[in-house]
């Protein structure tokens, strides 16, 4: 029975990913950004460990996770929270990056930091949830690529240093995904949108899971999911 620790739990890709671990029988530590939340995720999950913490202030996350609080031993950290906004440069403020740089790449930073002990202990796996705008950035979307270049260069700093503990790193970038954040951002972009032309969260969820449960000799260092037969 493998132990994991979920960030973006509530929806989406988290949320699916959580119900197919759960499903098999897995221990899951799912992060909430508010009481709120965490009441309804136990609810959906009631196995399940919540430490309620906010992403977007990630400094309040040692205090949360620090000491005897952290699990003792990871099997895996998922990263799969993150935000987007619409905006080209030019239109987009300081807040809009701070906000954006700070969900997306120094919360998983500063989290990952803290659990390195228990992903170590049980030669753990961490997987980044990235996208397909961290390998090539679009138009009305610059921090939210910026982002997810900068995160993508973590994982492989992550990955070169954790290598001696035996800790395995995963990238997955994914193309469209039938999500509420993807719906906002077609409602914003004003495109038509088409949810067969997405992958689903499931889908998602099943290769994240083919990631964890890859044989220990190897690495499935960076994934590629594209929508389409």
């Amino acid at each position: 029975m493998a132990t994991h620790f979920l960030t973006g739990a509530g929806s989406g890709i988290g949320a699916a990913t959580a119900d197919l671990l759960a499903a098999r029988g897995d221990r899951l530590w799912l992060l909430a950004r508010d009481k709120p939340t965490a009441a309804r995720l136990r609810e959906r999950f009631p196995t399940s460990r919540t430490v309620v913490a906010d992403l977007a202030h990630p400094a309040g996350l040692a205090h949360v996770l620090g000491g005897p609080a952290a699990p003792p031993r990871l099997d895996s950290l998922l990263h799969i929270a993150g935000t987007a906004d619409w905006g080209p440069v030019g239109d987009s403020d300081h807040e809009l990056w701070r906000r954006t740089l700070t969900v997306n790449l120094l919360a998983p930073a500063e989290l990952t930091r803290l659990l390195l002990p228990a992903l170590r202990t049980a030669q753990g796996h961490v997987v980044f949830m990235n996208s397909g705008a961290g390998l090539h950035a679009p138009p009305g979307l610059g921090a939210f690529a910026a982002s997810k270049f900068a995160l993508k260069a973590l994982a492989e700093s992550l990955r070169a240093e954790e290598h001696p503990h035996r800790v395995r790193v995963t990238t997955v970038y994914p193309g469209e995904v039938d999500t509420p954040m993807q719906r906002r951002l077609h409602a914003r972009f004003r495109m038509a949108y088409d949810p067969t032309a997405c992958l689903t969260p499931q889908s998602v969820a099943a290769a994240l899971a083919a990631v964890l449960d890859h044989p220990h000799d190897g690495t499935v260092s960076d994934l590629t999911l594209r929508p389409g037969s």
